[in-house]
């Protein structure tokens, strides 16, 4: 059983399947939501296991409702253009500044925290629902999670869990994909 493994299964999931997950997920009442780190490297795994946890969550009475980042900017994107025409200004305009204009999308435009507060359950159930935010890594390198939690502060009312593909840095520290320099800045509490 490898380390994100024995995370998920051991320390995560007890929580989740508890009768009320809220304080013991997040110290704060109106962040009800924790990071799960994993390394990029074992993106599919994590897909795998996050389907078997949802399974037995499932089983004991919870409703899992899955977010993808992915999805949310796909939707952006085609919100402002057709896909194919971001792959043609990529090539004439370079990957900074198409890195920069996404950002903009997801920041102003068609923002990525309005995207995934719109996804959250409809009359949410603190006691049963549970959110899963997967496919962190499509958002690299245009835009961190960092302020994505800060902005969902308020609008998360059920316990969520946002995996994050990164490496940990201290105890609080976070480096999106291995690669960006740590945010040291994160509330919610990582597992």
């Amino acid at each position: 059983m490898s380390d994100f493994e024995h995370r998920l299964k051991h320390d995560l999931e007890p929580l989740l399947a508890s009768a009320d997950p809220r304080e013991r997920i997040s110290a704060y009442h109106d962040m009800p939501y924790a990071l799960f780190r994993y390394d990029p490297e074992e993106e599919f795994e994590l897909r795998k296991q996050v389907t078997l946890i949802e399974t037995r969550l499932t089983q004991k009475g919870k409703r899992i409702r899955r977010i993808s980042l992915a999805e949310c900017l796909d939707e952006a994107m085609r919100s402002q253009r057709p896909l194919e025409d971001w792959f043609t200004a990529e090539r004439e305009q370079g990957v900074e500044t198409i890195v920069e204009t996404v950002h903009s999308v997801l920041s102003g435009y068609t923002p990525l925290v309005d995207l995934v507060a719109a996804r959250m359950p409809e009359d949410p159930d603190p006691f049963r629902d549970i959110v899963f935010i997967l496919r962190t890594g499509a958002l690299f390198p245009v835009y961190r999670t960092f302020s994505l939690l800060e902005q969902l502060k308020g609008r998360v009312h059920v316990p969520t869990v946002l995996f994050y593909p990164g490496d940990l840095d201290g105890a609080a520290g976070l480096r999106f994909m291995g690669v960006l320099d740590a945010e040291h800045n994160y509330r919610p509490k990582i597992f």
